[in-house]
C-alpha cells in the first residue's frame, strides 16, 4: 500500500496571509508549494470496508463508512483512505477534516449515473437558487463542509464524473436539480488536490466556495468540447488560491473566477481574492480559456495569471459583468499568455449574464477597473478584442502592453471598443482609441 500522502503543516499555513499581503498574489503558488509534506500515521484502504472495484458495485456505503471510521484520527494526526486498482463506482459521499483520500495509479473512482446516488442539498447562500434552474442541487461526488488539512492526490489516479448522461439531461430540459460537480470544498481551509485526472464533470471539476489556502497542482481535467456549460476549476468567493502546473480541456471555461449572484452575492458579501494562477494550458471550447465571472456581486480582485497556454477557445481572456451583479473586478494582472486558435483574444463584456430572480437591484453598477495585459502572443485569433462597458460605469484603467496578435478574420476591424477607458503601449493590431489615452482621468475616477 502506498505511503505517498500530503498534508499541510498547520504552522507554516497560518503564515500564509501574511507573505501574500507582503508579496502579492503573485507569490501565493510559491508560498503553497513551499509547506512541507509529510505522511499521514494511518491509513486503510477502502477494501476494508467491503468496497468491489469491478465498475459495476455500488460503494457510496463503502465510503461513507471509511470516512466515518477515519473521523476518530482526526485528533491523531490524521489518516489515509487508500483506493487501490480497480474501477470503484460510488454516489455521491463526503470527506472529513485531516484526511487524504489517495489513488493509486490505476484507481478510478466512477460516478453512478443514478440521480438517486446522489444527495440533494440547498441552494448556495451567496446565489440563491441553482444556475441550471431555480431550486436545489445535487451534491457534489467527492465534497467537504467545514473541513480544515484535507488532500486529494494519488499516483495519477483518476475521477471519472460520466457527465453525459447529465449533458444529456441540462439539454433536453429534464433535470430534477441542479447538476452535481466532481469535487467541491465549501467553507474549508487548507486543501490540496494534486496528482490526479478528472474526466467528464457533470458540471464543474473543482469547485472551490467560501474556503481558503486552496492549492492545485499538477491536474489535468477533460470533458468534451461539446458537453454543455461544463467548467474546469472555479475559485467562488474564495481566496489564497493556487492553481498551477495543469492541463485543463473542457466544454465552457476551462478557470473561472466567480463571487456570488446579484443581491445574493452582494447581501454574502465574500469576494474571491488573492488568486495565482500559472503555468497552465487551457481550453474552454464554448467559453474562455480563463474568465471572471460573470456571478461576480461579491467582488474578484488581487489576481495574478502567468505562464498560461490558451488554445482552441471561443475567447481567451474574458471580464463578464451586466448592471445588477453590484460587486467589483479589479486588480487584475495577466501576463506572458500565449494563444492559439482562438475566436476573440480579449474580452470584456458589461452585459453578460441573466439573473436569478427579479429581486436584483437594476441600480447595482459593478465596478471593472485596473486590469493589466502584457506579454500577449497569439496567432490564429479571430478577433484582437471585444471591449464594451457599461455608460453608467465605464471600465476603467484597463492596461494593455506588448501584445502581439496575429488575427486571420476577414473583418478589417480587429478591435471593439464602448465605454471603457486605458492606455497600451505595444500592442498589435492597434487597439481602438479609447485604450490609447495617456492621461490617468480614467484612474483617478477608479479610485
Amino acid at each position: 500500500m502506498s505511503q505517498v500522502v500530503i498534508i499541510l503543516i498547520l504552522a507554516l499555513t497560518s503564515l500564509i496571509p501574511i507573505y501574500a499581503k507582503v508579496l502579492g498574489a503573485g507569490k501565493i503558488c510559491d508560498e503553497l508549494g513551499r509547506i512541507s509534506l509529510s505522511t499521514r500515521p494511518h491509513s486503510v484502504s477502502i477494501t476494508d470496508f467491503g468496497a468491489v472495484g469491478d465498475g459495476k458495485t455500488l460503494n457510496t456505503l463503502a465510503f461513507q463508512n471509511a470516512v466515518f471510521y477515519l473521523m476518530s484520527f482526526a485528533d491523531k494526526g490524521g489518516a489515509q483512505l487508500y483506493v487501490p486498482p480497480g474501477n470503484w463506482l460510488t454516489g455521491s459521499f463526503s470527506l472529513t477534516s485531516h484526511l487524504t483520500l489517495f489513488l493509486e495509479n490505476g484507481a478510478v473512482i466512477v460516478a453512478s449515473q443514478d440521480p438517486s446516488h446522489w444527495e440533494v442539498v440547498d441552494p448556495l447562500p451567496s446565489y440563491g437558487r441553482g444556475t441550471d434552474l431555480p431550486g436545489k442541487r445535487y451534491k457534489s461526488l467527492i465534497n467537504g463542509n467545514m473541513l480544515h488539512d484535507v488532500v486529494v492526490t494519488g499516483d495519477n489516479g483518476t475521477i471519472d464524473g460520466q457527465g453525459l448522461v447529465w449533458w444529456d439531461r441540462f439539454t433536453s430540459h429534464s433535470l430534477k436539480y441542479n447538476r452535481p460537480h466532481l469535487i467541491e470544498f465549501l467553507s474549508s481551509k487548507n486543501v490540496i488536490v494534486s496528482n490526479l485526472t478528472f474526466l467528464n464533470a457533470p458540471a464543474y471539476t473543482i469547485h472551490s466556495i467560501y474556503s481558503s489556502h486552496v492549492y492545485i497542482h499538477k491536474i489535468l481535467a477533460h470533458s468534451s468540447p461539446e458537453s454543455p456549460y461544463t467548467i474546469g476549476i472555479v475559485p467562488d468567493s474564495s481566496n489564497y488560491v493556487c492553481i498551477q502546473n495543469s492541463t485543463i480541456n473542457v466544454g465552457y471555461d476551462a478557470i473561472s473566477l466567480k463571487s456570488g449572484w446579484d443581491e445574493y452575492g452582494i447581501a454574502y458579501s465574500r469576494p474571491t481574492e488573492n488568486v495565482h494562477i500559472r503555468n497552465v494550458y487551457l481550453r474552454g471550447a464554448s467559453g474562455s480559456s480563463i474568465s471572471f465571472g460573470s456571478e461576480m456581486s461579491g467582488g474578484i480582485s488581487d489576481v495574478v495569471v502567468d505562464n498560461a497556454h490558451m488554445h482552441n477557445s471561443l475567447t481567451g481572456i474574458a471580464f463578464r459583468t451586466t448592471k445588477g451583479r453590484g460587486g467589483y473586478i479589479k486588480e487584475i494582472d495577466i501576463s506572458n499568455i500565449d494563444m492559439s486558435r482562438i475566436g476573440t483574444a480579449i474580452v470584456a463584456n458589461g452585459s453578460f449574464g441573466s439573473h436569478p430572480d427579479d429581486k436584483y437591484d437594476a441600480n447595482a453598477l459593478p465596478l471593472v477597473s485596473h486590469i493589466r495585459l502584457s506579454n500577449i502572443s497569439g496567432e490564429n485569433i479571430g478577433i484582437a478584442g471585444k471591449l464594451f462597458g457599461i455608460k453608467e460605469s465605464p471600465f476603467s484603467a484597463v492596461a494593455l502592453s506588448n501584445i502581439a496578435l496575429s488575427t486571420s478574420s476577414g473583418s478589417s476591424v480587429s478591435w471593439q471598443c464602448s465605454y471603457v477607458y486605458g492606455s497600451s503601449e505595444s500592442v498589435i493590431p492597434e487597439p481602438c482609441p479609447e485604450l490609447k489615452r495617456d492621461d490617468d482621468a480614467y484612474g483617478r475616477a477608479a479610485v
